[in-house]
């Protein structure tokens, strides 16, 4: 299954880009995600989750950035700061065996290599660094990889000397809202709020629902944003609504 999953993704969402430069003998060659990266996250993500929660992994690619996602987070004797700074060294296994099946299968070293290894890979490729996230209950493992600056689209002079109406791009998300991220756009229009006080707002008390169907969502739709996006992992950060999410819950309510 890892391998078709990898195999897809390749094939459908990688690409590369050879750039020539005139003072320079050699193109420039990057990808959008290097591969080694995403094989290294899907991996880890498969050695490392619990199938004794019944939440999939989860592959997201958006126009920013490709996320992997899966339940739960680290194990508790990884530190938060650790994880970010690619130093996480885990004394505990969760699945010996299918790490076993992985090294048969090359697709892992099991020595807690992956880490430093999709480091490496965004490195190598020029591309923005990683972000790794987990919650302070190690309830989900978040890898972000950004993508590489020279796929970002840039507007023509044309395009940008002509005003835009925020209708336009209301409408692109619209078909992507589902009814669990309008329940959460509706709790955030009065106040900011913490984790555990919107899950309490919303009725949830599995963590891991809560951040795959409502939080996660919002934000890659960008409806949702931090409010202390430098320090994730703040005691005291709390979440609001954006200017698009504004837009979007006010055109929802005069429907």
């Amino acid at each position: 299954m890892t391998r078709e999953s990898l195999s897809y993704i390749a094939a459908h969402h990688v690409q590369e880009a050879v750039v020539k430069h005139p003072d320079r003998p050699e193109a420039e060659r990057f990808w959008n995600y290097p591969l080694a990266a995403i094989e290294e996250a899907v991996v880890n993500a498969v050695y490392h989750r619990s199938y004794e929660i019944r939440e999939p992994i989860e592959v997201r690619i958006t126009p920013e950035e490709l996320v992997v996602l899966s339940f739960p987070g680290p194990d508790r004797s990884i530190r938060l700061q650790d994880l970010q700074a690619g130093r996480a060294v885990s004394r505990r296994y969760r699945n010996r065996r299918i790490g076993e099946f992985l090294k048969e299968l090359e697709l892992t070293e099991g020595r807690s290599t992956g880490i430093p290894k999709i480091l490496r890979a965004m490195r190598a490729n020029g591309s923005p660094a990683p972000v790794f996230e987990a919650d302070d209950e190690h309830s989900y493992m978040l890898v972000r990889l950004p993508l590489h600056a020279g796929f970002m689209e840039k507007p023509s002079s044309a395009a940008a000397a002509v005003p835009q109406s925020g209708d336009p791009v209301t409408d692109q998300v619209t078909d992507q809202v589902t009814d669990q991220v309008m329940r959460l756009l509706r709790v955030l229009q009065t106040e900011e709020l913490g984790a555990k006080a919107l899950m309490n707002a919303l009725r949830l008390s599995h963590r891991p629902t809560f951040t795959r169907n409502y939080l996660l969502p919002a934000q890659a739709l960008e409806l949702v944003a931090m409010t202390q996006p430098d320090s994730p992992r703040s005691p005291t950060q709390k979440y609001r609504l954006t200017p698009l999410g504004r837009q979007l819950l006010a055109l929802k309510e005069t429907d």
